[in-house]
């Protein structure tokens, strides 16, 4: 008749409740079929007359059955072990039944996926499917994320961290992300330098090299120069400078003779004006660094007592600035004759200090 009732649940597999042996006379180590923890946890039996445990025989290593005399030859099994305890090692469980328990209590290491096959490996938490993960394919771990792009990747909704390998080409990387932007600082060794760099949106911003020099090479700084020389100029208005050759301009922060802050800070601006047949007529010639929160000039009086061929004025101020502010430099002649020129050798720099 069919059965009646629940389906019996899927159980361990059993294990054995006995061994047998046959003993040859000389042989005193036999190797238990599972694992113990003491001599008094199997009952030993020898052609029948049970032995007395620690005196006739011992256990060593939980799997190892020595007797302190060699047991006698025979035909047929005259040694008998019976599992009293047993110190269980691995267990089998069906792979069609779940496994539940509340807690996992081990005394030596525990090893999954020892054959190195590949398959993951996930832990689910309250909220994240994949609290923690391993891919078993890539060899990479993933903590909220089951798509870890480095060795060892931790992600949110917004915000990740990666780290990843050493290798001889890109060195090895420690990572920070979120929902916008990506901000990398890489370790670098091997064939490619014992550098340390920063990126951010994608490029490097900053590094420091084995020697602990730190270059910033999108750091705003920037040095231009006239292309051609600016001659005769007007008298009796301020005359924008045309600086028409960039001899570096790391942030691009330079253009149409003017310098515009990307940023928030404090400026370090400089300029030195070379001026050919200066007036002497003149009343003043006035220089001056026009930044969009105030003035600075630097002025002299040309009465030389005849024209000079060539004089120079500089000015370097440390000013504040705000992002978009900009600076420029001009000149003007209070009167005489318009014949001063601006020499090429003129120049325009700055940077950010902080």
């Amino acid at each position: 008749m069919p059965y009646l009732g629940n389906p019996v649940v899927d159980r361990f597999t059993s294990t054995k409740a006995a061994s047998v042996y046959s003993g040859d006379g000389s042989t005193v180590a036999f190797t238990l079929e599972h694992s113990v923890g003491a001599d008094e946890d199997i009952l030993v039996s020898v052609d029948g007359v049970i032995q007395e445990p620690s005196v006739a025989y011992a256990v060593s290593s939980g799997t190892t059955l020595t007797f302190t005399a060699a047991p006698s030859s025979n035909s047929g099994n005259n040694i008998f072990v019976y599992y009293l305890f047993r110190t269980i090692g691995t267990v089998t469980h069906p792979p069609t039944s779940a496994l539940s328990a509340t807690s996992l209590n081990t005394s030596g290491n525990v090893v999954h996926n020892e054959a190195g096959a590949d398959v993951d490996f996930r832990v689910e938490s309250d909220g994240n499917a994949n609290m923690l993960f391993v891919d078993g394919g890539t060899n990479k771990v993933g903590i909220g994320t089951a798509s870890p792009n480095t060795i060892f990747t931790t992600s949110s909704a917004s915000e990740a961290v990666g780290v990843s390998a050493q290798t001889a080409t890109t060195g090895s990387f420690i990572g920070f992300k979120d929902a916008t932007s990506t901000n990398w600082y890489y370790n670098h060794v091997g064939a490619v330098g014992d550098n340390l760099k920063f990126t951010t949106g994608g490029s490097e911003k900053m590094r420091i090299d084995a020697t602990g020099a730190v270059t910033m090479p999108l750091q705003p700084a920037f040095l231009a120069q006239p292309a051609s020389g600016q001659n005769n100029i007007a008298v009796g208005s301020h005359v924008p400078i045309v600086f028409g050759t960039e001899r570096f301009d790391q942030n691009a922060d330079f253009a149409s003779n003017t310098f515009t802050a990307p940023v928030t800070g404090k400026y370090q601006l400089n300029f030195s004006i070379y001026l050919v047949n200066v007036d002497s007529a003149a009343s003043f010639y006035q220089m001056r660094l026009v930044t969009s929160n105030r003035i600075f000039s630097t002025v002299f009086d040309p009465d030389f007592g005849q024209d000079a061929v060539y004089q120079n004025s500089t000015l370097a101020l440390l000013v504040d600035m705000d992002a978009a502010d900009t600076a420029y430099v001009d000149i003007r002649q209070g009167s005489g004759t318009s014949q001063t020129d601006i020499d090429t050798d003129t120049t325009f720099s700055g940077y950010l200090v902080a």
